[in-house]
């Protein structure tokens, strides 16, 4: 008998041994194992659970297609494809627990669209060659994707890679044993912040919201945090979303790679979600903290969060492209949009006499987003600090409002 199944998929006509091994120590814990093979050109030494036939015919297409092709990038394409919609088939008729995925650059590219198609809370291990390489786009990695680097793990079994393979195999079985997937049993908040040394509404507002039958998760929009947070808009999981940290909409404007993809604060507008919006740390520019600065910004200020963060002040300039870029994302939204815009600042330090304090930019940013702001967005302006009571105050109003108009189901 085994508590937990197990889906373990690779390429079986190149990773043969290496995936049996995986098999062979889940197997060992107590865990069940399901097999799909993505090759295309050989075959695995035993029947798959899941052939490549199988895979290629989920979407629509057959190894014959793959092979006529010619094309090693497309035949691949052709197998993300069909392995993306078989596992997202298999998980949604109880088949399997978690998944594990293993591959070169062929198969990580690969891997990326299976554990994409697989909901937050399934566990999705990833062991790569590549594993935490700038060669994989932050937009690419789910939410809550593990990943594992494959080493000395190119070509055949040895001592150094089943380290590696054997930990992956331990890892996304307990996880399956241990996971408390999202209940759903309260309508979902989700929140943008950062830590509460520059940013502090969420203090107030996670009980406030608790307290009317609501659940809160807050997302550290610094890159991969957005990229959960989007993820989850994109699938419906919220009733309402706060987004008060669009700190990663000027990062990927301004070339950073903290970034968290080209389709920031565009997933709830297009799910219909509505929206609360307001720019806590809108003038800052978040990048690596030990790479040089961005050839774009530098001789601007900069604040150094920590070794590992660093944070470029914004011109004016920028300000301006900052307030039309949002203006820009939140145009295509379906649902009710309020952008909140606290008329004496948006971090902890911009207040006067702080480190970042600017009123130039400030204000430039004030003037372009009234400029800029689309028909679909009611701008509501406050003479507050983001930090301030009255900014909190004002979020809860807002909720209050469409809770009573219908706009929000109440909890």
């Amino acid at each position: 008998m085994t508590d937990r199944t197990i889906l373990v998929v690779g390429t079986y006509d190149t990773k043969d041994d290496e995936l049996n091994f995986i098999a062979e120590v889940l197997k060992g814990q107590g865990g069940g194992v399901l097999t799909m093979d993505v090759s295309v050109l050989g075959d695995p030494s035993a029947p798959t659970d899941y052939s490549k036939h199988d895979v290629a015919a989920e979407g629509g297409h057959s190894i014959a297609e793959a092979i006529a092709g010619e094309d090693e990038n497309l035949a691949m394409q052709i197998m993300a494809k069909g392995a993306s919609a078989l596992v997202a088939r298999l998980h949604r008729e109880g088949r399997f627990d978690g998944v594990l995925v293993l591959g070169g650059t062929m198969g990580t590219d690969l891997a990326l669209d299976v554990c994409a198609a697989l909901p937050l809370g399934v566990p999705k291990y990833i062991v790569s060659t590549v594993s935490f390489s700038p060669l994989i786009p932050p937009e690419r990695l789910p939410g809550d994707v593990q990943m594992i680097l494959w080493a000395g793990g190119l070509y055949g079994l040895n001592s150094v890679c089943k380290a590696s393979l054997s930990q992956a195999a331990g890892a996304v079985l307990g996880a399956a044993r241990a996971v408390e997937p999202p209940r759903r049993d309260r309508p979902l908040i989700g929140m943008t912040s950062f830590g509460k040394t520059v940013l502090r509404y969420m203090v107030a507002l996670k009980p406030a919201l608790e307290a009317r039958g609501f659940e809160v998760a807050v997302f550290h929009a610094t890159g991969m945090g957005g990229r959960a947070f989007e993820s989850l808009a994109r699938e419906g999981a919220f009733a309402a979303v706060m987004d008060f940290a669009p700190q990663e909409v000027g990062n990927h404007m301004m070339g950073s790679s903290i970034s968290a993809g080209n389709d920031r604060m565009t997933n709830a507008g297009a799910a219909g979600v509505p929206q609360i919006i307001a720019p806590g740390c809108y003038d800052l520019v978040d990048f690596v903290g030990w790479q040089a600065v961005p050839p774009k910004l530098e001789g601007q200020d900069i604040h150094a969060h920590n070794r590992l963060l660093s944070s470029v002040l914004m011109t004016p300039d920028q300000r301006r492209q900052m307030a039309r870029a949002m203006c820009d994302k939140l145009s295509g939204a379906r649902g009710p949009v309020v952008f909140l815009l606290p008329l004496l600042g948006g971090n902890e330090w911009d207040r006067p006499g702080g480190p970042l304090h600017d009123a130039e930019g400030l204000a430039a940013f004030i003037d372009e987003m009234r400029a800029s702001c689309p028909a679909n967005v009611t701008l509501l302006e406050l003479d507050a600090h983001i930090n301030d009571a009255a900014f909190a105050e004002a979020v809860l109003s807002v909720f209050d409002g469409w809770i009573d108009a219908g706009t929000v189901a109440r909890a």
